[in-house]
């Protein structure tokens, strides 16, 4: 197998298994009385052990560092709170008022508010291209939310607030990061982030009633965890090793296409005509951003900034 086919089977695996994991989330919420916030406890306290202690035997340098120096220690609460478990609790709540398609989706608004924030924050215009990648995404979120008509919403006031808070999660997620990413191991950063805001979770694990799960329930959770967590983020940043980020940026489609699947084939979710061209539009937008269109450009002779 050469590097290429083994970076796009990780990126694809790793997407699959992160969507796979929405749709089980949808299951769990509609047919058991577990909690959001429980569940996001144990996934994070769980995952975040695990990850970190894949850190400790691999690179215990990179964990002394972050915990031990108290700039980074500042810039990893920030990611913990604001980026880790904001990202995660909103995402699980879109799904638990919506469906794992829409939760998904709508969290692929994050490149378009990173493009806004940073036009904002460096005080200049976007390029041409993020400007059409921000009008796709939001002729994209109309027909999800209404459906094409304006008079009507085919999401609760609940769903809609969570679903777009997941977005600026996830785009905090991404923006927070950048710093220690840049001189530590992003496995050493992301444990440590999971295992932190875990922590700080964990008050609830003895406040929420724990929920009544069957064996079957049982076995989603530990999916939920090490499947849709821990196996799928060390398979996507693996893949970066032998792809390109552009190529793994748009692999990561398959995220919301297998939570789709699941959701349609097996929970019985429905999709309306403009819901799938609303989600279609705001994925268009993840494809934009990762093509690199200046240099198909340069290599066409043209010189337009993109």
């Amino acid at each position: 197998m050469n590097r290429q086919t083994k970076g796009v089977l990780l990126a694809a695996g790793g997407a699959s298994l992160w969507g796979g994991s929405g749709a089980a989330a949808q299951y769990l919420f509609s047919t058991t009385d577990i909690s959001t916030t429980w569940l996001v406890a144990v996934r994070l306290i769980t995952a975040g052990i695990l990850l970190t202690a894949i850190s400790l035997a691999h690179a215990p340098q990179q964990v002394r560092a972050l915990t031990h120096q108290r700039r980074n220690v500042g810039y990893l609460l920030a990611f913990a709170v604001l980026g880790m478990m904001n990202s995660q609790l909103s995402y699980f709540l879109a799904v638990k008022y919506s469906n794992a398609p829409t939760a998904t989706v709508i969290q692929y608004l994050q490149p378009v508010i990173i493009i806004v924030w940073l036009a904002f924050a460096q005080r200049q215009w976007p390029r041409r291209i993020d400007c059409i990648s921000i009008v796709i995404a939001l002729i994209g979120t109309f027909y999800l939310v209404t459906g094409g008509r304006l008079n009507t919403l085919t999401l609760t006031p609940v769903a809609l607030f969570w679903g777009l808070w997941c977005a600026v999660a996830a785009a905090l997620y991404t923006l927070l990061p950048q710093s220690l990413l840049k001189r530590y191991d992003a496995l050493a950063v992301c444990g440590l982030a999971m295992l932190v805001s875990g922590i700080l979770l964990i008050p609830s694990l003895f406040t929420i009633p724990w929920p009544h799960l069957s064996s079957g329930d049982w076995w989603l959770v530990i999916y939920i965890i090490v499947g849709g967590t821990m196996l799928s983020y060390t398979m996507f940043l693996q893949s970066i090793r032998y792809i390109s980020p552009s190529v793994t940026g748009i692999l990561s489609a398959f995220e919301p296409l297998v939570a789709t699947l699941l959701a349609v084939t097996l929970l019985g979710t429905r999709m309306t005509v403009a819901g799938v061209v609303g989600s279609l539009m705001i994925l268009l937008t993840t494809f934009l951003q990762a093509i690199p269109m200046q240099k198909i450009l340069n290599l066409l002779g043209l010189k337009h900034h993109y």
